[in-house]
């Protein structure tokens, strides 16, 4: 039986079609969220994460694939969605997440990313790059 069918036919039923579209997050909480995976592999900080310091691109490919989960589930529609759901903390131990830049102080993820979402909000790409960082 086609697609379209079945899902004539489960309406006729009154049963709920078997496919459920998936939507996207909107446009501004995708490209917040992707400047943000592009800061985190770029930065140069180190990322804890159950017990252990990973480099800035082992983080950024932990993070973008938890991500890519949770919009495929309609879980992240904004960029703190993706802060809170995806970067504050493991979804397996619960521990939460850290961040250390060179000789500066460790800090939550969750804060450090909110940050930096807040400069890019103020500052736009390029200059919150360039803008002074509370973790320098």
């Amino acid at each position: 039986m086609s697609g379209r069918r079945s899902a004539v036919l489960a309406l006729m039923l009154g049963l709920a079609p078997l496919t459920v579209a998936r939507s996207d997050p909107p446009a501004i909480a995708q490209a917040e969220i992707s400047y943000l995976l592009g800061f985190v592999q770029d930065c140069g900080c180190e990322f804890y994460r159950n017990g252990r310091w990973y480099n800035s691109k082992n983080a950024q490919a932990h993070l973008r694939y938890k991500y890519e989960r949770l919009a495929a589930s309609d879980k992240i529609n904004t960029a703190e969605d993706f802060i809170e759901k995806a970067a504050t903390q493991s979804s397996l131990s619960g521990r939460p997440y850290a961040v250390r830049c060179g000789s500066g102080e460790v800090m939550s993820s969750n804060q450090w990313l909110r940050d930096t979402l807040a400069r890019y909000r103020i500052h736009g790409a390029d200059d919150a790059r360039r803008a002074p960082r509370p973790d320098a």
